[in-house]
């Protein structure tokens, strides 16, 4: 499974970094995607990484602030999110899928974590 961590409530200009550990199976098979969702919104795509290479994208909205790297040790992903603003607040999950296509994973393979908060205060 995938679990999120991380989240929490922090003031505009704040920064923070989401988590994304692979419990019980080797995320190197797998890209890893981050999604957020913001009450009332539709779920928006924001990053992809293949874990194996660590190649990795950002939507082009949001590539001066957030970055995305892995840690293959800790079989984690991370979600380094800065000056934030209050529009970032959502909530933020991670997919594991086959292959990343710019900054959406693909392939088919649907496993979703339970998400972290993000609340962002202005």
């Amino acid at each position: 499974q995938l679990e999120e961590s991380g989240g929490g409530l922090v003031q505009s200009g704040g920064s923070l970094r989401l988590s994304c550990l692979g419990r019980g199976f080797n995320l190197d098979y797998y890209a890893i995607g981050w999604f957020r969702q913001a009450p009332g919104k539709e779920r928006e795509g924001v990053s992809c990484i293949n874990f194996a290479n660590g190649r990795a994208d950002v939507v082009d909205s949001l590539k001066d602030r957030f970055s995305v790297s892995r840690d293959n040790a800790r079989n984690t992903v991370y979600l380094e999110i800065s000056n934030l603003k209050p529009e970032d607040t959502a909530e933020y999950y991670c997919k594991a899928d086959h292959y990343c296509v710019g900054h959406e994973p693909q392939g088919g393979y649907t496993l979703w974590g339970q998400g972290t908060q993000v609340t962002v205060s202005s």
